[in-house]
């Protein structure tokens, strides 16, 4: 665990450790029904999923934004906590990066993504966002660098299609959007990523601050 995942956890900390542990159950348990029906799910469906009362989940969450941010922000910890755990072994750079995709899927990084606009203006998140941000950014450097990440790529491009290709198909698709289907998706993008470029990519890509103006929910 990195030292702002576990200053994270000590600041909901000082909680007990049957506490502890039922809020990490209620978080894990929303990001499955989110995952599932959508951020608008019953906290009741939640607390039930996180083998607890629903005092509990109250007690822990007053409010249904409450339990929204924590998720974006568990998300986002958790997501850069691989990816730096792979740069911190010396795992290839684009291995790593391959890793973060589907790190992004048992994650569930594409649900996190329509649940932005809800968490907006919570310092938190914004942490926790800003560090797999710079994660992305150091794990695209090191992988153009090696000549195996092709150059007109950027960090932007990555996070971009992270969210995009993690995210659940709309309601009443036939197809579901997981298990090997997300893999195997992913793992097509991630062949189109690597160099020397097959093709030349229309325009530019976006940065990191050309994505935070657009609206969320709109990416």
């Amino acid at each position: 665990m990195s030292p702002q995942h576990a200053a994270g956890v000590a600041a909901n900390g000082g909680l007990r450790a049957d506490a502890a542990r039922n809020r990490d159950r209620i978080v894990a348990a929303a990001r499955e029904v989110f995952a599932a029906e959508g951020q608008k799910a019953p906290l009741d469906e939640i607390a039930r999923s996180a083998g607890v009362g629903n005092a509990t989940l109250y007690r822990h969450f007053p409010t249904r934004r409450d339990l929204v941010v924590a998720v974006v922000r568990d998300v986002s910890e958790r997501a850069a906590d691989r990816a730096e755990d792979a740069l911190a072994a010396g795992v290839d750079p684009f291995e790593a990066l391959r890793g973060l995709f589907l790190a992004g899927v048992e994650e569930r990084v594409g649900v996190m993504c329509t649940m932005l606009g809800t968490a907006d203006g919570d310092p938190g998140r914004r942490a926790a966002g800003d560090r797999l941000t710079q994660v992305v950014e150091r794990l695209a450097s090191r992988a153009r660098a090696t000549g195996a990440l092709r150059a007109d790529v950027t960090a932007g491009d990555i996070l971009l299609a992270i969210g995009r290709l993690t995210r659940p198909l709309p309601d009443g698709s036939e197809c579901r959007l997981d298990g090997d289907l997300v893999r195997r998706q992913l793992l097509i993008f991630l062949d189109g990523l690597r160099a020397p470029a097959a093709t030349q990519l229309p325009g530019t890509g976006p940065s990191v601050a050309d994505l935070r103006r657009v609206p969320a929910g709109r990416s």
